[in-house]
């Protein structure tokens, strides 16, 4: 009783970190009880943790002894599977170097463990309270989707693509895909990348395009970030059709929560070369991430 009476004597302060490839982003919300008194976000020219983020971070939970710590989770190694089943799991996936969790008993999300202590590492100055998968912030913001329609959901943020196939609140399929670490060879080169063409060739559709329109190029690479996009997630789908571990069926909806402003290329790749109705929502990603460190906590 003591302790409910001193925690209600001071705001609860949330800290939300996320990692891009060239910054950081910090995101404060301060909460008296369920209300929220004052927020605030600051962009740093960083993907560690440096001293003026951990300025920023320290003069907004100084005066409070309840503040918690929360990051998206950014290893490459990570995804969900269609079961809670311990049985079951490793029909799906190697668990033995990896940490997994259930999800609302339907499903398993995780991430590898060696990716998870070096994340723990970096940021133990501060201390993580929360590490949050993509994959429960994808069906967190889609809940009202996944639920009663058969679909594709998919969370893009800067690097990775978080992809998962749902059907009517059931997880059948996910996958998620590594953007910077990808080659060019790879995304050009799968055996099935015109099997949802009808007239020409992807590649040779981007290039008309990239003169036409001058659209801005990727100097390391040569080509625009929203076809390597739409590249990895066609090779992603092609994955699902033929995998025999996961059970089929044809997608025709893709919903999309954008974290980082794609062009309207991406949307006319799915629906021209794979005749996919698509829908995107903007998504805040740090804002996201509060809201789940606050439903952690109950409030």
């Amino acid at each position: 009783m003591l302790g409910k009476i001193f925690e209600s004597l001071y705001n609860k302060v949330f800290v939300n970190i996320i990692v891009d490839r060239s910054k950081s982003t910090v995101y404060i919300e301060m909460c008296s009880k369920d209300k929220v008194v004052n927020s605030y976000e600051e962009v740093f020219s960083t993907n560690s943790l440096n001293n003026n983020m951990l300025e920023f971070i320290a003069t907004n939970t100084e005066e409070s002894p309840y503040h918690y710590i929360s990051i998206l989770d950014r290893s490459a190694t990570q995804g969900a599977i269609p079961t809670c089943s311990k049985n079951k799991i490793a029909y799906y996936e190697d668990v033995s170097s990896v940490e997994y969790k259930c999800f609302n008993e339907k499903w398993t999300y995780f991430t590898s463990q060696e990716e998870l202590y070096s994340l723990q590492k970096d940021y133990e100055k501060l201390g993580l309270d929360f590490i949050f998968s993509p994959f429960v912030i994808l069906a967190d913001f889609f809940e009202d989707k996944i639920n009663d329609h058969m679909a594709m959901f998919i969370l893009i943020e800067d690097s990775y693509i978080s992809l998962s196939v749902f059907d009517n609140g059931q997880l059948l399929f996910s996958e998620h895909l590594d953007l910077e670490h990808t080659a060019n060879d790879e995304l050009l080169l799968y055996e099935d990348i015109n099997e949802f063409t009808e007239s020409k060739d992807v590649e040779e559709e981007f290039n008309e395009n990239i003169l036409e329109d001058e659209m801005p190029i990727n100097e390391a690479d040569g080509f625009n970030e929203d076809y390597q996009r739409f590249a990895l997630i066609q090779s992603a789908v092609n994955g699902f059709y033929k995998d025999e571990r996961y059970d089929s069926v044809f997608i025709e909806s893709v919903y999309i929560a954008d974290g980082v402003g794609v062009s309207n290329d991406l949307k006319r790749y799915l629906e021209e070369e794979m005749f996919l109705s698509v829908y995107i929502r903007h998504v805040d990603l740090a804002t996201r991430v509060c809201e789940l460190a606050k439903s952690e906590l109950g409030i």
